[in-house]
């Protein structure tokens, strides 16, 4: 295979110490990323999946892939992989889940010729992956010290093991044999002590904060005794049109992207037109970087930096070094610390640890609220050697991730309470007899699968909806490049860049199969429960399930639905994707095609999910979300578009509860939608058979889980 294909993908059985290759093409119709992957996985596993009930299982696979499009010019999809497996976090069970993180790591495995990373078995002692090009070798841990040492120490070490102690920019002879030499580092993803302690919450580290937090993929690491794969490779990545390619990039630019001479917005752009990080160029609130919250912007050097390939460069370096890359969740695990410096200590020790940030951020603010409440600390009801009077600084923190990430106290004693923080909130909460109520309540705000949530469910209905359906957090913020614009334009007292009428009609030309349903996306209680808003998460779950988890198009750049460059104000999603995918790959996919294969990889995710147990019983949120009203948790009002006595408006919808019934009648809305059983939520055999699946509904009907 060429055309964005390495052609072979690795087979690594630690068990057996046994390293194989098989053709990519054996998978040919399934693309990349998490579509290939999960074929792959259900092939492994399907024999046992019906046991698998944790990642924690000994015959679990986890299998890092890479799409056609890595480490290629597509800008904001070139440097991204997909993390897949039976994961730790969620509850009741570990589901079949996923993650991605971004960086230099896919595109590299692809220059040393590799599409995908397979990875069966548990070794007997700890080791790591080295991979030089086509020279594949399973090192001993020992060798270099590398257990015991945190996620970025442990990168350091490979980096001056396989590329020496050179300054940058020299050429390094990786002794892969194939191409020849690079000025590169070895792309290295580690764990760090959360991971080889094996906590739940324990996640995977690339570089300095590129991070595959959710399902808790590095305990999954720690447990098969592997501590980092690195890889250095010196080819590259052969496309079908180099010059149609050039031309795609060169044509997003031009009518797509910001203009720095001409800054439109310097709020927060979830789509192409983002700008970068460097605030010191224009002035303003995003010199911190997009999304981070470390307070005022450091008056020190910093610059942009980016995921390969990518135009929009949403993170920052900074002339300390500290904090460096990190933005978003990570930077928020102490927004109120001592001092700016401690915040972004806390940042980088969050990283060294290699500890789910998002986790990390409600497990605090939980256990903070049961402190001031008189329930936790020392001699309290839950006993805790955290001294909250300490809460603000660098020592507390310290103390916070260490218990975390190691279930020990500092002088490694073992620790109930440190324990209890490594498994997460959720579980934590369980160990103190406080889940029912505080999920009751809403002090624990985990709508489903025993995960935080990032926003919602019952305002942003298609990110709740599409939680409970699916196995995480879906961490997918499309429809925000509608809602989230005209929330910022009020909360700074301006008129939307766009009416909502005009938001809906954009957005909704641009979602097919259900372009023509006129009430797709409205966000009004009278439409929380109908088949309008079935159609609106069916399409979300396909379009995301394609070009953002296979094809692997960056979150917070794609979809791009309305832009402020555009003429009309018209994003070029439904051009751009398939213009960039076609003169990659040689094919002549549709836009329409695309969101079909989308439905054909959601379903198998479903079928997965379905051998695993799942029935439509288990897809219910905790009960805060049906008891207690939503309130702003951001100090700004979000508001969305809301069709009302003939015509659009955005209006917040915060105040409202989700309905238990109305939530049934939805879910059979779903289920009758996508064809499969409305009672138990099983697939149908015509339905998979439809996909050209037939395989699974043997396997399905096998364990009389078909609809």
């Amino acid at each position: 295979m060429n055309n964005g294909y390495a052609g072979q993908i690795l087979r690594i059985d630690l068990s057996e110490r046994q390293i194989t290759t098989f053709p990519t093409s054996r998978y040919a119709d399934w693309v990349g990323g998490h579509a290939l992957s999960a074929a792959i996985f259900f092939d492994l596993t399907r024999h046992v999946l019906h046991e698998m009930q944790d990642g924690y299982h000994p015959q679990n696979v986890l299998i890092l892939m890479t799409s056609p499009l890595t480490g290629t010019l597509v800008p904001a999809c070139a440097g991204r992989i997909e993390v897949t497996g039976i994961g730790v976090q969620s509850h009741p069970i570990g589901w079949f889940t996923r993650g991605n993180f971004g960086g230099r790591f896919a595109t590299m495995l692809k220059h040393a010729g590799w599409d995908g990373i397979v990875i069966e078995g548990t070794a007997a002692t700890p080791v790591w992956l080295d991979i030089r090009d086509q020279r594949v070798t399973l090192r001993e841990c020992q060798e270099l010290s590398l257990w015991g040492q945190d996620a970025w120490d442990s990168q350091l070490t490979i980096w001056d093991y396989v590329a020496g102690k050179q300054h940058y920019g020299r050429w390094i002879d990786p002794g892969g044999r194939v191409h020849g030499r690079t000025t590169q580092r070895p792309a290295v993803v580690t764990i760090g002590p959360s991971g080889e302690n094996v906590c739940r919450t324990a996640c995977l580290i690339h570089d300095a904060s590129n991070a595959s937090g959710q399902g808790g993929f590095g305990a999954i690491f720690g447990l098969k005794r592997l501590k980092a794969i690195s890889v250095i490779g010196t080819g590259g990545v052969a496309v079908h049109d180099p010059r149609a390619l050039l031309e795609a990039r060169l044509w997003l630019k031009e009518k797509y992207s910001f203009r720095l001479s001409d800054l439109k917005s310097t709020d927060i752009e979830l789509a192409v037109a983002s700008p970068p990080v460097p605030g010191v160029l224009y002035g303003n609130w995003l010199a911190k970087g997009p999304g981070d919250s470390f307070g005022d912007r450091p008056t020190e050097g910093q610059r942009p930096q980016a995921c390969v390939g990518c135009h929009a460069g949403c993170r920052a370096r900074y002339e300390s070094g500290l904090g460096n890359e990190a933005g978003c969740v990570e930077t928020m695990l102490c927004p109120d610390a001592d001092s700016l410096e401690v915040q972004r200590r806390a940042t980088d020790l969050l990283n060294r640890y290699a500890l789910n940030a998002w986790e990390m951020v409600f497990t605090l603010n939980y256990i903070r609220n049961l402190n001031k409440a008189g329930q936790l600390g020392p001699g309290c009801v839950i006993d805790s050697p955290l001294d909250f009077s300490d809460y603000g600084s660098l020592a507390f923190v310290e103390r916070l991730l260490h218990m975390a990430g190691t279930k020990c106290l500092p002088d490694g004693t073992p620790d109930p309470f440190a324990e209890a923080l490594s498994e997460g909130a959720y579980r934590a909460a369980a160990r103190w007899g406080r889940l029912e109520g505080d999920l009751r309540s809403g002090e624990l705000p985990y709508a489903h699968w025993g995960i935080p949530m990032h926003f919602d469910p019952r305002t942003e209905l298609e990110w709740g909806y599409g939680t409970i359906l699916g196995d995480r957090d879906i961490n997918e913020h499309d429809f925000q490049n509608v809602w989230a614009k005209a929330s910022f334009a009020d909360w700074r007292g301006r008129e939307p860049d766009v009416p909502a009428a005009d938001a809906v009609r954009i957005v909704r030309s641009k979602m097919p199969p259900f372009d023509d349903d006129p009430r797709i996306l409205d966000y009004g209680d009278h439409n929380m429960y109908t088949a309008h808003m079935a159609k609106l998460v069916a399409w979300h779950r396909y379009y995301t399930r394609f070009w953002k988890l296979t094809v692997q198009f960056c979150d917070w750049r794609w979809p791009d639905f309305i832009n402020i460059y555009a003429s009309d104000k018209t994003g070029c999603t439904g051009l751009a994707e398939p213009r960039f995918y076609n003169a990659v790959t040689g094919q002549n996919l549709s836009y329409s095609q695309s969101i079909e294969l989308g439905r054909r990889i959601w379903n198998l995710d479903h079928a997965i999910w379905t051998l695993q147990g799942r029935h439509r019983d288990h897809v219910r949120f905790a009960d805060y979300i049906y008891d207690v009203p939503a309130a702003s948790a951001n100090g700004y009002r979000e508001l969305f578009p809301v069709f009302e006595d003939g015509q659009w408006r955005y209006q917040t919808r915060f105040g409202r509860r989700l309905d238990r019934d109305g939530v049934e009648n939805f879910k059979t809305e779903f289920y009758r939608l996508q064809g499969w059983n409305e009672a138990t939520g099983y697939p149908k055999r015509d339905t998979l058979e439809e996909l050209e699946m037939p395989e699974v509904a043997d396997e399905l009907g096998r364990h009389g889980r078909l609809g």
